[in-house]
């Protein structure tokens, strides 16, 4: 790509959304939906049935609402959006450890027999839809701080050229 050609794309950043940081926020929150599915829609006796599960409720709400407006903030290249997506990425991976590491590691009685509380292919499952979440949210906040930071040094340097 020429520099001609660099600077006709950067100059179009000024005038076109950030789709794309935007789209994988978008992802981030669908791959957690795909997670409090397959959570919540287990009924393993009354292993659920704890504080820890509403507390889950409400951090998902949360998240959500919270993702939802950082995609909306990155669409417009709004720099502070990105870290928001930065923590809340972490926050997923920092999720896996919680919930589903033990509840994969628990037995409940149902029934008069010991059952494991999440097989291992639910807890495969779960496990990658948090991975593949915050990979998405981490990725749209870098994708934003990279275009964050071209269209910053574009500006700038149309500045020069009209002073």
């Amino acid at each position: 790509m020429t520099a001609e050609e660099r600077s006709v794309q950067r100059d179009r950043m000024r005038f076109t959304k950030n789709s794309l940081s935007s789209n994988l926020a978008i992802i981030g929150i669908l791959f957690n939906v795909f997670y409090f599915v397959s959570l919540y829609k287990s009924d393993v006796g009354t292993y659920y049935y704890t504080i820890l599960i509403g507390g889950s409720i409400v951090y998902n709400l949360i998240f959500m609402l919270a993702v939802f407006l950082a995609s909306e903030g990155v669409k417009n290249y709004k720099q502070s959006y990105s870290y928001l997506l930065l923590v809340i990425g972490a926050l997923q991976i920092a999720r896996i450890f919680i919930i589903p590491s033990q509840a994969h590691a628990a037995l409940t009685l149902v029934n008069g027999a010991e059952v494991p509380v999440m097989e291992d292919a639910q807890f495969i499952r779960i496990v990658v839809y948090l991975a593949v979440s915050a990979a998405c949210l981490i990725l749209s906040a870098l994708v934003n701080l990279y275009k964050c930071r071209e269209l910053s040094t574009h500006m700038k340097s149309l500045e020069t050229q009209t002073a």
